[in-house]
């Protein structure tokens, strides 16, 4: 005999009976899925309906679940299908099949103004939670600070100079290169709009005020944001994965000065320095390409650049660059600690770190433009 997979009707009655015989595994998947399916078609209402499996030589998980699949198929509301002739050795695998569950209907939710107010409403409980989230954070990196002002020994000198240089040293290429090439389109689009006007000169105002009020420290912040605060959220979420975390705790160290309190200080001592660094790369760059394009001679360009700006442009610049650099770091711890056990959830958790970062940073700086100008700055 060959062993391939049969299933004959047997006749009897009004009701239904099927022999199945030979090897039933995953070896002859393609011919068990015909034969069932060419089964499944004998539904109707019967007062019996058994399935022999007497004759089967040998059973897996597959070909189980196809018995089970044509038992539930041939079943209604009048007759349930029955198996019958298993061997001692096939029975509580066929009864561990049975166990599934049918896979649940998806339903689709037809629109309505219930189902709108409803994903409203979740959204807006969503958000709310998000920022008791982050508030909750906020609070505990600044208990966990006040300890360390407390007992400085239990500062980790250490750690925090491994971030500062993750977080600064190594992104200057990256940030100086794409500042840089900002200045460069800004100081062209300019002086190609301004030009109609005769007013080139001005190329220079709107670049300077425009460099180091918003652009360059915003640009560098939404860097920092992509950069850094996804890999702070991929470090906790691996971290919370292999329950490394849960083994602080064990051993009696607190997860918020082991490894928040370094990171966030790194950050807000890092975005500083590369935003300063990012707006004299953009203005180098905006300068040099009023030269070459627009014909801008360089010492021009510095006595309109000294008369056109003040120390006030700088230090609105360099007072968001902390502010946002917080921001983006309890944004990324928060998501990095929320991370369940599958890879799947540090990629989403990874990803609204980034998209959270970019948000709350633009929205500081629209905050911040409202609070200058009120003051007059």
């Amino acid at each position: 005999m060959s062993g391939d997979p049969t299933l004959e009707r047997i006749a009897q009655g009004e009701g239904l009976a099927l022999c199945a015989a030979g090897n039933w595994t995953a070896r002859f998947a393609p011919a068990l899925e015909r034969i069932v399916s060419d089964a499944e078609k004998l539904r109707g209402s019967r007062p019996h309906i058994f399935i022999d499996v007497s004759q089967v030589a040998s059973l897996d998980t597959f070909g189980a679940w196809l018995i089970e699949r044509l038992r539930r198929s041939l079943s209604d509301a009048s007759a349930e299908a029955e198996i019958a002739g298993l061997s001692a050795n096939y029975s509580s695998l066929v009864d561990e099949v049975r166990r599934v569950g049918p896979a649940p209907r998806v339903v689709s939710d037809r629109l309505s103004i219930t189902g709108m107010l409803e994903q409203i409403g979740r959204t807006v409980a969503g958000v709310g939670g998000t920022i008791i989230g982050l508030v909750d954070m906020l609070g505990a990196v600044l208990a966990a600070a006040g300890k360390v002002l407390i007992h400085p020994r239990s500062f980790r000198l250490t750690s925090t100079v491994h971030h500062l240089e993750q977080v600064c040293w190594r992104a200057v290429p990256i940030v100086v290169l794409i500042t840089f090439l900002i200045g460069c389109i800004i100081s062209q689009q300019g002086l190609f709009h301004f030009r109609r006007f005769g007013a080139d000169i001005f190329v220079v105002d709107m670049l300077g005020v425009l460099v180091l009020r918003e652009i360059g420290v915003l640009l560098v912040a939404i860097m920092v944001a992509g950069r850094s605060g996804s890999a702070y959220t991929a470090e906790l979420g691996s971290m919370k994965m292999r329950e490394e975390i849960d083994a602080l705790r064990t051993m009696g160290f607190d997860p918020i000065e082991v490894l928040i309190l370094p990171r966030m200080l790194a950050l807000v001592l890092a975005l500083p320095i590369l935003a300063f660094l990012g707006a004299m790369a953009a203005l180098y760059g905006g300068g040099l390409v009023a030269w070459l394009y627009g014909g801008v001679d360089p010492e021009a360009f510095l006595l309109r650049l000294r008369d056109a700006i003040s120390i006030d442009h700088f230090i609105v610049g360099m007072v968001k660059a902390p502010v946002m650099a917080a921001v983006i770091g309890i944004v990324a711890c928060v998501e990095g600690l929320a991370v369940q056990g599958s890879a799947e959830s540090l990629g989403q958790h990874t990803t609204a770190s980034v998209v959270k970062g970019i948000f709350f940073v633009i929205v500081m700086d629209g905050v911040f433009a409202i609070f200058f100008a009120s003051i007059g700055m």
